[in-house]
Order: C-alpha cells, then structure tokens, then sequence
C-alpha cells in the first residue's frame, strides 16, 4: 500500500477543477496535485498559483506523461472526457473523470475499454452519493433499516436555469441534470432500473423550449424489484437549491431534508419561518466533493475497486436515453430498448 501522498494531474482549471484544487491543498493530506493543465494557461496558472501547484502543463499530454503523476482528474468539458480517459489509461493513470463520460455509449464504451485494458481505477464524479445525509438513506435501505423498499421519491430543484448557451451544449435536461438523479436513484435502492416514463414541458423560459429542450419534468422509474421511484425537476425553484429524498418500506421510511445556512426558526405572533435553503450547489454539496476525491485516493492507496465505477458513469446515460424516448414517444421505455443492460 503506497503511504506517501499520492501525485495528481488536474485536467481543466474551470469551475470544479477549482473546487478539487483546494479540496486536495486544503483537505486531503494523503494526496498533492503536483501539475495542472487547461486551453486557458491563464486559468491553469491562477489556480496553480492559489493551491500550491508547481507545473503548468501546456497541454494535456504533456501532463499525461509526467512520470511523476499518478493518477489525473479530468475536469474539463463533457466533449472531451472520454478520449482524455483513452489517453490517460494509456498512459498508465489512475482516472477520475466528472459526469459524464461522454453522451454517446459508444463513446462511453470505447473509453471504459481502455481503462479494462490497462489495469487502471476510474471514478467518476457522481459527488451526491458522498452527501452525509444521501449516504444515511442509502445505508437504511442496505441494512433493512426500514424493511423492503417499496416507493422512492427524488425532489432535485435548481434555483435558476442555467444559460441558454449552456443548455445548447448540455445534451439536454436528462443527461445533464436529471442524470445526478439516475445516479441517486440506483445508489438508494441498490438495483437497476427496468424502464422509464418521462413527462416534461417548458415553464421556466420560453427560450429554453426554442433550443429544443425542457425545463420541467417529472418520471416514474420501474426498478427490477418491485420498488416504484418518481423524479421530481425544475430548473427554478425561487426559494433556493431543493434537493430532498424519500424511501417508504415495510418497517418505515427515510426521508432528507434540504440542508440550511442555520438551524434558527423565528417565531412571532403571524409567522413561523426561517433562513432560505442553500441556494448553490457548491455551497450544498461542498463536503461531498472532498469526500469524493478521499474515496478515490484510497482506493488507490488500498489497491481496492473504486466506489463509482464505469457501469455507474455508463447506466445514467443509458436511462437518459430511455427518458428521451418516452417523452418523445409518450410511453413507457424499458432501458433494453434503447441499450444493452
């Protein structure tokens, strides 16, 4: 088992490259980021720059071939995770890539080829299922707590829609932010989904309708044991990012609330309220994240399967399909009928 800090290439200096960034400067001891690269140098050197990075990379292949490194965190744009994947288990890294590996199964497939080939570990960056409060649930319903699931319900509500030109090259709603909730829903029941049905319409923005995408939606999963989910979207909830779960089962139900800047509730002779819930993700989830990455450096460290693998980066993608179909077709889709499960 390998004891000194483990040497990492962060690929992409954007947004969450920032957030690994510090999580490994700041929070995780057993590793060091020792090179960064990114198209923006200047992006990759200011984030060097605040996270004690030493190398600037001018390009990712020639971070890949630092011998120096162990293993790559590739945290650039969606269109390029999978051949990035190709390239560093190729190089013989160990690789964490954010969702999704590709759009496309072929893509997705090709790439977790090459990782199979190699011998090398893949995580993909599926951050909720290291959510405390998600994990708690999960955990219910694995050791029976509250007996044999039966219905399970994900609220995933975002403050705001993103940016027109962002949901142009999103993939769609599906694939982009109900996949985190395909991620959710397989991690708490603990087994594959049979088939899909998908609703969805325009209610937010009239301009995401014209990019030829949704904004609202609502799906009923069919799971092969029995058990019945719903999948409650909105790219607007005015009040803050809502993100709850639910399981019913035979003993009881487990159930997590949206978490808060503090607990304090006012009370007063008309109103009993509180402080808004936390309105960003990287607020919401920020202890997630370094969670993530800790798994994922000890199972390095331990030589053990990573918690997120490749058929978990594969199968959301595969129910975004089936969700696409069905709206499209309005009517249920088994998942075989769009890929091999």
């Amino acid at each position: 088992m390998k004891q000194d800090p483990l040497h990492i290439g962060i690929i992409g200096a954007g947004r969450i490259g920032r957030v690994h960034a510090e999580s490994i400067a700041f929070r995780l001891p057993q590793a060091r980021a020792v090179a960064i690269t990114d198209a923006n140098r200047a992006s990759a050197e200011e984030v060097a720059a605040l996270y004690g990075i030493p190398t600037v990379a001018a390009s990712s292949a020639e971070l890949l071939a630092n011998p120096e490194i162990d293993a790559v965190l590739v945290c650039s744009s969606t269109d390029t995770h999978a051949q990035l994947i190709v390239d560093a288990a190729l190089a013989g890294k160990h690789i964490f890539c954010e969702k999704p590996i590709a759009l496309e199964l072929n893509e997705i497939d090709r790439a977790l080829g090459a990782v199979e080939k190699a011998g090398v570990k893949l995580q993909i960056g599926f951050n909720r299922r290291f959510d405390a409060n998600f994990a708690r649930v999960h955990a219910a319903v694995a050791n029976g707590e509250i007996g044999t699931p039966s219905l399970m319900h994900i609220i995933s509500r975002d403050p705001a829609p993103p940016p027109i030109e962002y949901v142009k090259v999103s993939g769609g709603m599906f694939r982009d932010m109900t996949i985190h909730d395909f991620d959710m829903a397989r991690f708490l029941i603990g087994d594959e989904v049979e088939s899909i049905y998908a609703a969805g319409s325009v209610r937010v923005d009239p301009a995401i309708g014209e990019a030829g995408d949704i904004d609202t939606a609502l799906l009923v999963l069919h799971f092969r044991n029995g058990v019945i989910g719903t999948i409650d979207n909105s790219r607007k909830a005015v009040y803050g990012y809502d993100q709850r779960v639910e399981v019913l089962g035979s003993a009881g139900k487990i159930s997590a609330e949206n978490c808060y800047p503090n607990q304090a509730v006012v009370s007063s002779a008309t109103n009993v309220y509180r402080d808004l819930p936390l309105n960003f993700f990287m607020d919401r989830y920020a202890a997630s994240f370094t969670n993530e990455l800790g798994s994922f450096v000890q199972a390095i460290r331990d030589d053990t399967p990573t918690t997120v693998n490749g058929l978990d980066g594969r199968m959301p993608v595969v129910m975004a399909m089936a969700a696409r179909l069905s709206l499209a077709e309005r009517r249920p889709v088994a998942l075989r009928e769009v890929a091999a499960v």
